[in-house]
C-alpha cells in the first residue's frame, strides 16, 4: 500500500519529466518553470546526478524555454546540495551563456553571478574561475561578451596570481577583434574598476579604457559611449591628483567626439561626473564642456544638456556658482533656446528640457537676478507653441514665487498669462484653461480670487463651444482643490446669474456646469440652489434648453433622495415628455426611465 502510494506521488514529477522531452515548446517551457518541484521530488542526489547532466545535455532548444532554465538555475543551490555542490551547476549555465541569443546569456551571466556569491574561495578558484577563463577564450564571440560580465565576482575572493589571470584575460577581451566583444568589455569595465586594486587600476585598465573611449571604428560608436558610464566609477575611484592626468584628457575627447551618441553620453552622465570629479576640476574644466554640449549641433545632445543644467548649477562650488552661471550657463541657455526660434524645424525637445528645469535656477540665483534674467525668459516661454513648454513653466511657478514674491510674480507674469487666456486663437485659449488648475495650486486662493476668477467666468460666455465646455471642466477641478465653501460664495452664484442671460447659449452652459459641479458641491448645494434653477430652465423658450435640463435632471437625479425625485424631478419629465419638440420628448422619456430603473 505504501508502494502504491509512492508511485502515485511521483506520477505528476514522471509527467514533468516527460514533458521536458516533450515536441510542444508550451509542455517543455511549462516543465522548465516547475524544475524546482522536479528537483525536490528527485532529492539533491539524484538532481546532481541525473537532472543537471540531462539539462546539461539538452540545452539545444528555443530561446523561451533556454530563458526559462536560465532563471531557474540561478535559484538551484538548495535544491543540488548546497555550497558544498553548487558548483555542478556551472556546466549547463556554461552552456547557456554561449548561445546566440542575447536575452538568454545575459541571463545565464546574471545566474552566474548569483551563484558565484554561493562558492567558496576554494571552489571559486577551482571551478568558477577555470570556467571564466573559457568563456574569455572562446571561438565564438557570444563566450567572450559573457564572459566581461563575470570578472568582478570572483576578483576580490581569489589569490593574487588568479588575480593577473584575470587582468589579463579582460584586458584580452577589451582588444579583441570583435566590436561586440570590446562593447562588452567597456560596459563591464565600470564595475571591475571598483573591485581592482588602485595600483593596477591605474597600471593596466585607466590605459585600456583610454583606448576603449577613442575606439576608432565610427560605426561602433555604441564602444566608445560605454566607456563613458565607465568613467564615472574610474574617477569616483581615483585619488583627486590623478583624475587632471588619467581620465580628463579622455573626457573632454568624448565630449567632442564625432559621434553625437557619445556626446549625449557624456551630457546624460554629466551630473556624475561632476560629483565624481569635484569642484575644483568642475571649475577648470567641466564647466567649459558644458558650455560646449549646451551649445552641441545635435538637438538630442543640447536637450540631454538642458535637462542637467539645474543640476549642475546645484552642485557648481558656492564660491563660484553665481559668477558661473551668469558668465557661462545662462548665456548659453539664452542661446540654446532662442536658436530653435531661428531654425525651421524647431526641436520642441530642448526648449521643453529647458523649461523643465530653468525655473529651478531663482533660488540659487537669488531675487535681483531672477527678475532680471529669467524672467524675460519665463515671458517668453509662457508664449511658445509648444504645450509641453508652457507646461514646464506653469507648473514650476512655486520655485519663483518662493523667491520673488507673488507681487512681482503677478506683475511680470500675470500680464502674459492673461494675454494668453484671450488670444485670438481658440486653441491657444484652450491651453491655458487646462492649465488653471495646476496654477490656481501655484498661486493660493486668494491670489486666484483677485487675479484669475473672472477669468475663468469669462471662458464659460466665450463664442466657441469647446472653450465653453473646457470652462466648465476647469471649474470642477477648481471646486476639487478649493472646497464646496468657496464654490458656494465664488463660483455657484455667478453659475446661476447666467440662468438668466438673452443668449440660450449661455443658459446651456448653467445646466452644463450644473452637471459637473453637483456631485462636488454636494447634495445640500444642488437641493437648494441648482434644482430650482434647472427646473426653471424646463419652460424655456428654446427646445435645446429644454432637452437638456432633461438631460441634467437624469444626470444628476442620482443624488437625491426618492421623495425629491417623485415630487420635483418626474413631474418636470412628464411635463417635458408632451413637449412639441421631438427631442425634448425623447430625452425626458429616456431621462423617466433612467431614474425608474434607479429607484
Amino acid at each position: 500500500m505504501a508502494a502504491s502510494d509512492s508511485d502515485d506521488s511521483l506520477y505528476p514529477i514522471a509527467v514533468l519529466i516527460d514533458e521536458l522531452r516533450n515536441e510542444d515548446v508550451q509542455l517543455r517551457l511549462n516543465s522548465i518553470k516547475k524544475l524546482s518541484t522536479i528537483a525536490l521530488a528527485l532529492g539533491v542526489e539524484r538532481t546532481r546526478s541525473e537532472l543537471i547532466p540531462f539539462l546539461t545535455d539538452t540545452i539545444y532548444d528555443e530561446d523561451e524555454v533556454l530563458l526559462a532554465l536560465a532563471e531557474q538555475l540561478g535559484n538551484f543551490t538548495p535544491l543540488v546540495g548546497g555550497q558544498e555542490h553548487v558548483h555542478c551547476l556551472l556546466p549547463p549555465l556554461e552552456s547557456l551563456a554561449t548561445v546566440e541569443e542575447t536575452v538568454v546569456r545575459d541571463k545565464a551571466v546574471e545566474s552566474l553571478r548569483k551563484i558565484a556569491a554561493d562558492h567558496s574561495t576554494a571552489d571559486l578558484e577551482a571551478h568558477f574561475v577555470p570556467l571564466v577563463k573559457r568563456l574569455a577564450s572562446g571561438d565564438w564571440f557570444t563566450s567572450r561578451t559573457s564572459a566581461c560580465g563575470l570578472f568582478s565576482v570572483p576578483y576580490p575572493r581569489v589569490s593574487s596570481q588568479v588575480k593577473a589571470e584575470l587582468r589579463t584575460h579582460f584586458r584580452n577581451l577589451c582588444g579583441d577583434d570583435t566590436p561586440m566583444v570590446r562593447r562588452a568589455a567597456a560596459g563591464k569595465m565600470g564595475e571591475f574598476a571598483k573591485v581592482l586594486e588602485l595600483e593596477y587600476l591605474k597600471s593596466d585598465l585607466i590605459p585600456l579604457w583610454t583606448n576603449l573611449a577613442s575606439d576608432e571604428q565610427v560605426q561602433n560608436d555604441s564602444v566608445r559611449l560605454l566607456a563613458v558610464e565607465a568613467c564615472v566609477s574610474i574617477a569616483s575611484i581615483l585619488p583627486r591628483e590623478d583624475l587632471e592626468s588619467l581620465v580628463m584628457p579622455t573626457l573632454k575627447n568624448a565630449a567632442e567626439d564625432k559621434s553625437w551618441r557619445v556626446r549625449y553620453m557624456v551630457a546624460d552622465k554629466f551630473t556624475e561626473l561632476q560629483v565624481a570629479v569635484g569642484p575644483e576640476i568642475t571649475k577648470s574644466d567641466l564647466a567649459p564642456a558644458f558650455q560646449g554640449l549646451l551649445k552641441d549641433c545635435e538637438a538630442e545632445v543640447r536637450a540631454a544638456a538642458a535637462n542637467k543644467v539645474k543640476e549642475f548649477c546645484e552642485n557648481l562650488p558656492a564660491d563660484v556658482r553665481e559668477t558661473t552661471i551668469m558668465t557661462n550657463i545662462l548665456p548659453c541657455v539664452k542661446w540654446s533656446f532662442f536658436l530653435q526660434e531661428l531654425v525651421t524645424d524647431a526641436n520642441q525637445h530642448v526648449k521643453s528640457a529647458l523649461a523643465s528645469v530653468i525655473m529651478g535656477l531663482s533660488p540659487i540665483l537669488g531675487k535681483d537676478n531672477t527678475v532680471e534674467h529669467l524672467l524675460p525668459l519665463f515671458l517668453i516661454m509662457l508664449k511658445d507653441e509648444c504645450p509641453e513648454v508652457r507646461l514646464n513653466i506653469i507648473s514650476n511657478l512655486d520655485c519663483v514665487n518662493r523667491v520673488i514674491g507673488i507681487t512681482q510674480l503677478s506683475q511680470s507674469l500675470l500680464p502674459a498669462i492673461v494675454e494668453l487666456a484671450e488670444d485670438t486663437k481658440w486653441r491657444v485659449r484652450l491651453a491655458i484653461i487646462e492649465y488653471m488648475p495646476l496654477l490656481a495650486g501655484q498661486l493660493g486662493q486668494d491670489f486666484f480670487d483677485e487675479k484669475l476668477n473672472n477669468l475663468c467666468m469669462a471662458w464659460l460666455v466665450d463664442h466657441v463651444y469647446a472653450i465653453r465646455e473646457a470652462a466648465t471642466n476647469n471649474l470642477k477641478k477648481l471646486v476639487e482643490k478649493f472646497g464646496s465653501e468657496w464654490a458656494t460664495s465664488k463660483i455657484v452664484p455667478k453659475v446661476v446669474a447666467m440662468a438668466q442671460d438673452p443668449n440660450y447659449l449661455h443658459r446651456m452652459t448653467t445646466l452644463f456646469c450644473v452637471n459637473v459641479l453637483a456631485e462636488v458641491c454636494g447634495v445640500e448645494v444642488t437641493v437648494s440652489v441648482f434644482l430650482p434653477v434647472v427646473l426653471k430652465l424646463a419652460s424655456d423658450a428654446v427646445p435645446n434648453v429644454r432637452f437638456n435640463v432633461a438631460k441634467t435632471l437624469q444626470k444628476i437625479g442620482g443624488l437625491f433622495d426618492a421623495e425629491t425625485v417623485n415630487s420635483q424631478l418626474k413631474p418636470c419629465l412628464d411635463k417635458l415628455k408632451t413637449d412639441q419638440d421631438f427631442d425634448v420628448k425623447y430625452y425626458a422619456s429616456e431621462a423617466i426611465l433612467v431614474l425608474t430603473e434607479a429607484a
